[in-house]
């Protein structure tokens, strides 16, 4: 995998929209204290929970007009306005010179959770001959929200969702680099959604899987070029992911745990890094006293840099993790080498390097 420049992001959070929400929301808080969220009950009935780190105002229609949106699921929603936001912000005019070396890779767990439900339950309950809403169909396959949003914007480049759960961040970035690698492309949306609903709400409180935050949700998206943007993209470099790598560790935690030290091994090596270069750690984590990640990572690098647990501040966000620790890390203006590491339950792992950049695009000294 060679580097990839990042030159700007959008991220919808439950801080609000865009990168200067994100911005302000982190500078207003602690980011070493756990946040329990915001009500959630005037958003869903019936919930887990009364907090949650939903954007409980949140309505398409304000940022995206009433034409074509009223069948959006909350996951497309979600990404259609994140990805006008990054267009906008990153000053990329879309037409037909350059629609076609444009491509999108989104990062998900299973699309939208209560779509693919509340349709498969209208076939059963609905009167026949199952009188369901066709116009909601494509709701319930996984690629809607990447689809929806190149239609929207007119990309006809590359256009991958990858299901991967916590992981899918990392995957897509995998994703969007072999993309640029290869030349089918001269810029890549990368990035991943996850929304708040009672489906995922319930599932992750059954599980366990949020562990001492709420549910939350998130859509991110990231521009990515070679270390040659194209030249008709004016677009100035704030980052370099210098190297990603995911693995799977069978056999329980400590295959998982083996896994992940290596991938921080490979991600250094294929950087040209050492560990004390390293001075900020990012996990999936959501409290101090759990180190399913930071342990194997920090044992890769031989030092215990600073750590940060963005599932603290907006809650756990599964698909969308990543791209909220990511989008956390350049929001609060982070200037050293930060390591990004992620973990599923069922022993996949990975982990991203990533080079923050001076405000003109040059390396920081």
């Amino acid at each position: 995998m060679s580097p990839v420049l990042v030159s700007t992001y959008s991220a919808v959070t439950s801080a609000g929209v865009g990168e200067q929400a994100l911005i302000d929301w982190l500078a207003a808080r602690d980011g070493e204290s756990a946040d329990p969220g915001v009500a959630v009950g005037g958003l869903y009935a019936g919930l887990p929970a009364s907090t949650g780190h939903a954007l409980v105002d949140f309505d398409v229609r304000t940022h995206m007009g009433r034409k074509g949106t009223s069948t959006l699921d909350r996951a497309t929603a979600l990404s259609v306005v994140c990805c006008q936001d990054v267009l906008r912000r990153a000053e990329l005019t879309i037409d037909e010179t350059n629609r076609a070396r444009v491509g999108v890779a989104l990062g998900t767990s299973l699309g939208s959770f209560k779509s693919t439900s509340d349709y498969t339950r209208d076939t059963l309950v609905q009167e026949r001959p199952y009188l369901v809403n066709p116009m909601l169909f494509p709701n319930t396959v996984m690629n809607c929200a990447a689809g929806q949003v190149a239609i929207k914007f007119g990309l006809m480049g590359v256009n991958a969702t990858v299901a991967g759960g916590p992981l899918a961040f990392l995957n897509a970035l995998r994703y969007a680099n072999n993309v640029l690698d290869r030349g089918y492309n001269d810029v890549m949306l990368a990035g991943a959604v996850e929304e708040f609903t009672p489906h995922r709400a319930w599932a992750s409180h059954l599980t366990g899987a949020t562990g001492q935050v709420t549910s939350g949700e998130a859509a991110a998206l990231f521009v990515l070029t070679s270390e040659q943007p194209p030249a008709w993209a004016r677009l100035t470099p704030r980052a370099r992911i210098l190297a990603v790598a995911t693995a799977y560790g069978p056999g329980g935690d400590g295959g998982a745990e083996r896994a992940l030290t290596g991938c921080v091994d490979r991600v250094l090596r294929r950087a040209g890094r050492v560990g004390a270069d390293v001075d900020l750690v990012v996990t999936g984590e959501s409290a101090d006293d759990d180190r399913r990640e930071y342990g194997p990572a920090t044992r890769a690098l031989g030092v215990e840099p600073r750590r940060l647990l963005p599932k603290r501040m907006l809650g756990e966000c599964d698909a969308a993790s990543g791209a909220v620790a990511l989008a956390v890390v350049l929001a609060g203006g982070h200037r050293g080498l930060a390591l990004l590491t992620g973990r599923g339950a069922g022993g996949a792992v990975g982990a991203a390097l990533v080079e923050r950049m001076s405000d003109d695009g040059s390396d920081r000294g």
